[in-house]
């Protein structure tokens, strides 16, 4: 006689499986939720109000910089630019320069070029579907998503540093968050704890947890309200995770800047190329780390008998994202402006606006003050 199993006396083992990973992902948001209650950020800027459009530009400038960081920058930003009209119809050296010193500057042309799209195709309104905010300027996938959820309280998975960071940890990924197995994997996790209702607290909430207490060094793992069911805390592997990709050794540049001025303390600048470093911004003229003061002027057909003064300032590196560059200026005071000097500005700095990076803004003011260099 047959013995075989009827098909209701067959455990539903993938069925208890997939109700056991809801329960973990419904307890991960709620546990999440009731520690931003008393724990999150309150007070940002871009939250009060928290407009479609104060939330695309602080999203996009917290894109690899620090919320402290952004903080200033924005509420200089958006006192000028405070809707999209009004940053469509910007120039965009006056988006740079409030933009300067926040780096990554292809944010800042980005947001200019997709306020302009908004504009043109959407009737300016930002556009409230994530497939459609990913088609433009420097919207991703998650961003959307972010903007989406905290703008219009609809749920909307984000995957953001900080995202990756506690999923990462909580559920033991392993893998580089920038590889595409990776990468699908945490997707999935942050689709799985993203709740149905409350879009808005939840997104900022994963942000708030990974930047103040899953921090990348020197987690606070004690004040964690995921400590209890963290993989990694549990492994003792909270350091391991998210792995690291290899990076190869960054590369050491020298370049030589020459820091023209005049008689009436303004500078020579030249804008840069839209691509590459500082792409878009002015600088003063930049040349071979070997180049003299001799060769640079006798190549712009410049007298030097304009040159009233000159001096080698100190060196000093920047840091950017994949290499260091050591600037070597040379300051040169002219005693009047050369003719021959033609396709850049004459920028006073107390009196014009221009879009400057970090180092440029640091040789304009060294050229009025010395010891700006002198101190670092």
């Amino acid at each position: 006689m047959s013995t075989k199993p009827t098909a209701k006396s067959v455990p539903d083992t993938a069925g208890t499986s997939q109700s056991r990973s809801r329960d973990a992902a419904r307890r991960f948001a709620r546990r999440l939720l009731a520690w931003w209650e008393t724990h999150g950020r309150e007070g940002l800027p871009w939250q009060n109000p928290r407009t479609p459009y104060r939330v695309w530009v602080s999203e996009i400038m917290l894109q690899q910089t620090q919320a402290g960081t952004v903080v200033p920058y924005f509420e200089r930003f958006v006192a000028r630019f405070g809707n999209v009209r009004t940053l469509a119809q910007a120039d965009l050296d006056d988006v740079l320069h409030l933009w300067s010193g926040l780096g990554y500057y292809a944010r800042a042309r980005n947001l200019h070029r997709a306020a302009a799209i908004v504009m043109r195709d959407h009737d300016g309104t930002l556009p409230q579907d994530p497939a459609v905010l990913e088609t433009l300027p420097g919207i991703g996938r998650s961003t959307a998503a972010a903007i989406v959820a905290q703008a219009h309280n609809v749920r909307a998975p984000i995957l953001d540093a900080n995202a990756k960071r506690v999923l990462a940890r909580h559920f033991l990924v392993a893998g580089p968050p920038s590889s595409s197995a990776t990468q699908t994997a945490l997707w999935a996790l942050a689709d799985a704890v993203t709740p149905a209702g409350r879009a808005a607290d939840y997104t900022q909430a994963v942000m708030d947890l990974g930047a103040t207490v899953c921090r990348p060094r020197q987690p606070l793992c004690s004040q964690c309200p995921l400590r209890r069911t963290c993989g990694a805390l549990a492994a003792n592997a909270v350091g391991e995770y998210p792995a690291r990709a290899k990076r190869p050794a960054r590369p050491l540049k020298r370049r030589r800047f020459f820091v023209l001025t005049d008689g009436e303390g303004a500078c020579y600048m030249e804008k840069r190329p839209t691509s590459g470093v500082w792409g878009g911004l002015w600088s003063p003229p930049e040349g071979d780390a070997e180049e003299t003061p001799a060769e640079f002027l006798a190549a712009r057909r410049m007298d030097a008998k304009l040159v009233g003064a000159m001096s080698f300032g100190p060196v000093f590196r920047h840091g950017f994202s994949h290499f260091d560059l050591d600037v070597a200026p040379v300051f040169i005071h002219l005693l009047s402006r050369p003719s021959s000097v033609s396709g850049g500005v004459w920028f006073n700095p107390r009196r014009d606006r221009l879009g400057l990076s970090a180092v440029a803004a640091k040789l304009v003011a060294a050229a009025a003050a010395p010891a700006v260099l002198e101190r670092k």
